[in-house]
């Protein structure tokens, strides 16, 4: 497995455009969300208790996020929880309104994605590489971190990767 510094470097790569990095603030969150709110819908019976594939989502992208940095897996153990509350009622209503909600906030998301990648002129990094679906929420969360001036150090080591950011 590829370092915090190697991974997030990586997709750094392909998101120098601040314009693309713009984009992916609004289109990364509302895609995961989207993913949360379909997936919360699929209930798993386990003993006495019911979880859903929302929930295993979550538990499993946290799980990869700790292997990576604890105090990240933690922001993003927050951030994810939150989103994960916020889809669970969308995912309750019914069947129309949550598949409407689901896809055409997914759709909304994916819109702002490509929109980004046409100003950076480059495609979107997980065609090259699908590790790049889960980074990029990290990527977009240490992106915010970096602009509050939090994790100096991280950022040196990305930018030494991924290069200078463009306006």
């Amino acid at each position: 497995m590829q370092t915090l510094q190697q991974q997030l470097g990586k997709y750094g790569l392909y998101h120098r455009s601040k314009r693309n990095v713009l984009t992916h603030f609004f289109g990364i969150p509302l895609i995961v969300f989207a993913v949360l709110c379909l997936l919360a819908r699929i209930e798993i019976p386990l003993g006495g208790v019911v979880i859903n594939g929302a929930q295993i989502f979550v538990l499993a992208s946290v799980i990869y996020y700790f292997m990576l940095s604890l105090s990240l897996g933690l922001i993003m153990a927050i951030l994810f929880t939150a989103l994960l509350f916020a889809a669970e009622p969308i995912a309750a209503m019914t069947f129309w309104p949550w598949l409407s909600i689901g896809v055409g906030v997914f759709v909304f998301g994916w819109v702002l994605q490509f929109i980004g990648h046409y100003y950076e002129g480059k495609k979107p990094a997980f065609v090259d590489d699908l590790i790049g679906l889960i980074i990029g929420p990290l990527y977009v969360t240490v992106e915010l971190l970096f602009l509050m001036g939090f994790y100096k150090q991280l950022e040196i080591e990305v930018n030494n990767i991924a290069g200078p950011t463009k306006a």
